[in-house]
């Protein structure tokens, strides 16, 4: 990604601060605001936070007509530029330069601790950002100096694909079903062998073998009819000479 350094946005604006005279610092422990004539500050007006590139500016303008009072360049957070103080949250220590290369320090202040807080996280999100894109410039430079993998067929080569699952499938397929010959399936009860079983009541089994299929299948062999009579009354006739001895054998008379 490339830096555009003539472009410049805005961070963080806060429409008051108080700047102070502070005293040389008495030892390595750090500022404290209490040291500060708190109650009489050297100059109030308008802060701005601003960033152009990777570089951040602390400008203090006038309030009414934004002319600029100081500005502190700051180039890492946290740094020497800008430190907090040790007994409070709202005051810190910034350096500021003039532009000739002379530089001072000098205590900066908020009155209420949310301009403090935003302050403060507006200074620490912009280096954030810096750092992550050095991180990623730094990744694309090695992305591009190592070599490529390239992937790509070359010209006559080819591939094998073995389909081994549905080998598997076509192997251990369905079995076919056995074929009858047309023939219907036995009768329930019946053994292999053509033998039926017996049925109740003690008769003999019979084999399949012994049923005499001759008058079902000699269709050419006519079947004898029986023949009517000519006599209508013999019938009757031989029915009533048998009754006639019969009287007679014992004893009774049959009158006509």
């Amino acid at each position: 990604m490339a830096e555009d350094d003539s472009y410049e946005s805005m961070l963080c604006v806060k429409p008051e601060v108080h700047v102070y005279r502070i005293p040389p610092r008495a030892s390595n422990r750090g500022y404290r605001a209490a040291d500060w004539k708190l109650d009489e500050p050297a100059w109030s007006g308008r802060m701005k936070i601003t960033a152009k590139g990777k570089m951040a500016f602390i400008k203090l303008e006038d309030k009414n007509t934004g002319e600029l009072f100081a500005q502190a360049p700051v180039e890492q957070y946290p740094g020497c530029v800008v430190e907090a103080v040790t007994d409070s949250s709202r005051y810190f220590v910034i350096r500021i330069e003039d532009g000739n290369g002379r530089h001072a320090f000098i205590g900066l202040g908020f009155a209420d601790r949310g301009d403090s807080f935003d302050f403060n996280v507006a200074l620490q999100d912009h280096f954030k950002w810096v750092k992550q894109e050095g991180e990623l410039a730094k990744l694309e430079a090695s992305q591009s100096a190592a070599p490529k993998l390239d992937l790509s067929f070359k010209e006559g080569q080819t591939i094998k694909i073995s389909l081994g699952n549905i080998k598997k499938k076509e192997a251990g397929g369905a079995k076919p079903r056995p074929t009858s010959g047309g023939l219907l399936p036995p009768p329930p009860g019946a053994k292999p062998g053509g033998v039926v079983l017996p049925p109740p009541g003690g008769q003999q089994p019979v084999s399949a073998a012994q049923i005499n299929t001759a008058p079902l299948l000699d269709f050419g062999s006519p079947v004898p009819v029986a023949q009517p009579s000519s006599d209508l009354w013999g019938d009757f006739t031989s029915a009533g000479s048998n009754s006639n001895k019969d009287a007679v054998q014992s004893g009774w008379v049959q009158f006509s």
